[in-house]
């Protein structure tokens, strides 16, 4: 079983991010700045030469020694800023980092974020570090931060919109960041690199350890990192852009340098959470009728076929392994985007974003892999999808990845097949009759411009296929009365003892596919609730 440290981790991350964006824009926040001398920005060391290729040339020089922990200082007082204490402390408007018109803003450490990062700013090639001032922060007389030193550092930072009334991305914990895509709602989380997750050997967790921030070009912001771990170090340089309405993009440099072999390596890793969905409601006595941030993996392989994989909440770690070579894209995505089907007025799930993973250099082989974790509430990232390299990296072994994230409402593909919008499982048999105790319902829906004027005089076909021994029965296909979806429907005839079951469906018209590959799995909990 896999450390259950990750998910822990990003529900206090989860919880201090919002606790900060509330508190920066509170309206006696500006009452405490008013009663403060004004700032003019942070103060900033002295000045050092700087690029990319030499932050680099850092990570690699780092990779030939044994890795150093950071250290953490005065560990007694960090434990006193505990949750109550450290959402009281307030980053201070007047002491934004201004990268062009981009505004920059400093966390706090504290209980939870006890591990320092660095970070510089960046301006014709020389870097000179910001350095740590009780000053940049409103923060109660007797708030235990007070006693930290001024070598203390900071958790991590996030970029402002020009208002400064909300941020846009936020770079807190390990290697962790998010954004809050085209609806302005934060969800699911990247990290820069995932190492051993989902295995019986304990997950490895590297940490960006110094951020080296400049303006970017067309208003964009560039942000240079120091990776440092125990099996890997690396330089990423990523130039992010919050475009209003539509969502950020992210460009995205990885090189990589191995101090120790890796069994399963994770590249533009996306964190999510999944408890349940229409597909299993039935797992759940939460009053709302859906809660996840995601819905389901998306995939356009190399070869052009777009797959879509509704996500479960299995009863126990399932990995799921989809190889290619020369990927197009894949991504976590939040399809669902309507309120009704969430209810959940605090935390809008319909807006959460959607992420997509677009390679900008031939990955070569490998497989999207989906690591799926049992969950029986929200509040615990269970999700976990990523590009596993067909090569397995050795100690001395460079890597080097470059992509782009998109951050929006749904993913910047192409989509001339009709999409998956709902899948539901159920009690087999027909309604009114008896019910066979070895069958369980499967139901599909599609929608989208190819099926848009056919009848049932059209002869759209199901495509569906299983494992040896399962039997698929009455496949069937009709239009749903009154919308524009298309509805498969099967039953699944499983023996007792099935272990998992992957199935693969789509429709077809003349020998042509209508719609993308629907990839659903079954899990022995389900069929025996079911059976």
């Amino acid at each position: 079983m896999p450390t259950v440290r990750p998910t822990a981790h990003r529900f206090l991350t989860s919880i201090l991010f919002a606790a900060a964006t509330s508190f920066a824009a509170a309206p006696f926040a500006l009452a405490d700045e008013a009663s403060a001398p004004a700032l003019a920005g942070p103060e900033l060391g002295a000045p050092t030469a700087f690029s990319f290729d030499m932050l680099a040339d850092r990570a690699a020089a780092l990779a030939a020694r044994p890795h150093v922990p950071t250290p953490v200082h005065q560990p007694d007082v960090l434990e006193k800023i505990d949750y109550d204490a450290h959402w009281k402390i307030r980053f201070r408007r007047d002491a934004a980092l201004m990268l062009g018109k981009t505004p920059a803003q400093f966390f706090h450490l504290g209980t939870y974020f006890r591990e320092p990062v660095k970070i510089f700013a960046v301006e014709d090639g020389t870097a000179r570090e910001v350095v740590y001032s009780t000053d940049y922060f409103d923060m109660p007389e007797d708030s235990p931060a007070h006693a930290l030193k001024s070598d203390a550092g900071f958790a991590g930072f996030r970029l402002m919109r020009p208002d400064m009334k909300t941020d846009w991305i936020s770079f807190l914990g390990a290697a962790y960041f998010r954004s809050d895509g085209a609806l302005r709602q934060y969800g699911l989380s990247a990290r820069g690199i995932a190492l051993n997750t989902g295995m019986s050997v304990p997950e490895e967790f590297p940490r960006f350890s110094e951020f080296y921030l400049e303006p970017g070009p067309d208003g964009r912001t560039i942000v240079n990192a120091l990776l440092d771990g125990p099996s890997v170090t690396g330089a990423y340089r990523m130039v992010l852009g919050d475009r209003p309405g539509q969502g950020q993009v992210m460009d995205i440099t990885a090189r990589l340098f191995f101090r120790a072999p890796v069994e399963r390596l994770g590249i533009a890793p996306l964190t999510s959470m999944f408890w349940y969905s229409e597909s299993n409601r039935f797992q759940s006595a939460d009053w709302r009728p859906e809660v996840h941030d995601t819905d389901g993996l998306m995939i356009e392989t190399g070869a052009g076929e777009h797959i879509w994989r509704p996500l479960n909440n299995p009863d126990r770690v399932v990995t799921s392994s989809y190889f290619d070579r020369d990927i197009k894209g894949f991504g976590l995505i939040q399809r669902d985007r309507e309120f009704e089907n969430y209810q959940d007025d605090g935390v809008f799930y319909d807006k959460r974003p959607a992420v997509w993973v677009e390679p900008t250099s031939p990955w070569g082989a490998g497989a999207v892999q989906l690591i799926e974790i049992p969950t029986d509430d929200e509040i615990f990232d269970n999700i976990v999808a990523f590009w596993n390299p067909e090569t397995k990296p050795q100690a001395g072994d460079e890597m080097e990845f470059s992509y782009r994230l998109h951050w929006t409402e749904s993913p910047p593909v192409e989509m001339k097949l009709a999409r998956t919008v709902a899948t539901r499982i159920g009690n087999g048999g027909v309604p009114g009759q008896p019910r066979p105790e070895d069958q369980i319902k499967v139901v599909v829906d599609f929608e989208g411009p190819a099926l848009d004027g056919l009848t049932r005089k059209d002869a759209i076909l199901p495509q569906v296929s299983a494992p040896e021994g399962v039997e698929i029965v009455t496949p069937f296909v009709l239009p749903v009365v009154g919308t524009d979806r298309w509805r498969m429907v099967f039953d699944l005839k499983a023996p007792p003892g099935t272990e998992t079951v992957d199935l693969r469906a789509f429709l077809t018209r003349n020998g042509k596919p209508l719609t993308e590959t629907w990839l659903g799995q079954i899990h022995p909990d389900q069929i025996e609730r079911l059976r």
